[in-house]
């Protein structure tokens, strides 16, 4: 959906996408629809506002991302094991493995990892996928929140630039960190980086905490 509008890109998650249904894509000026079987619209893309997207931090060195990814909580407990871009039970090449933990030495809320896009997931010219770049900016947002003892949300709006899609082989740093928080709804800002330090996306996401589930 963002591909077919370009630029800055609000997306707005409005309900659950069904699996192993047709659905139906409605494109008009400077926005693309995601619609259901029944005409319900579950994603709304549209040209986004600039000025949404966040500051973004110096990146840490490819080293410190290194060590950082190895904190990832999600490698010690149960976190979202089959998630496509962080998963830790999805096999290199069909999960992105994006795993990211805290930056040593940084107070911030400053999380991080390293990530180098695979073949599988690169276009004819062996640059990754638009959709993959965006999918890697998605879950270090949630985790940046869990890492100040937030419980994990659901997406519900992201807006993302993407200045440089990375070959795939190329090494990447990407990185999140925590803006601002209200009743369940958390803000965060996520970005990708080349080895240097270039950036290569960036995006600004407001999470939903689930709800707390009843006593019983």
């Amino acid at each position: 959906m963002a591909a077919a509008i370009g630029g800055v890109v609000t997306c707005v998650l409005r309900a659950p996408i069904p699996l192993e249904t047709t659905l139906a894509l409605a494109a008009e000026a400077g926005a693309v629809r995601l619609l259901g079987p029944d005409g319900g619209l579950l994603v709304e893309a549209r040209t986004g506002a600039a000025d949404v997207l966040p500051f973004v931090p110096a990146a840490p060195s490819l080293a410190a991302a290194r060590a950082a990814g190895l904190g990832f909580r999600g490698l010690k407990r149960m976190f979202h094991p089959i998630c496509f871009t962080c998963g830790v039970d999805q096999p290199e090449g069909y999960g992105l493995r994006v795993f990211v933990g805290p930056v040593e030495g940084d107070d911030s809320g400053l999380v991080a990892g390293a990530w180098t896009p695979r073949p599988e997931f690169a276009d004819a010219d062996g640059l990754t996928r638009l959709e993959v770049v965006w999918a890697a900016l998605d879950c270090p947002g949630s985790v940046a929140w869990v890492e100040r003892g937030e419980g994990a949300g659901l997406l519900g709006t992201i807006t993302a630039e993407v200045a440089r899609r990375p070959p795939a082989g190329e090494p990447c740093i990407v990185a999140a960190w925590p803006l601002e928080a209200s009743g369940r709804k958390t803000i965060s800002g996520t970005a990708l980086f080349s080895a240097e330090g270039e950036l290569l996306a960036r995006s600004h996401q407001i999470w939903i905490g689930r709800p707390v589930a009843a006593a019983a």
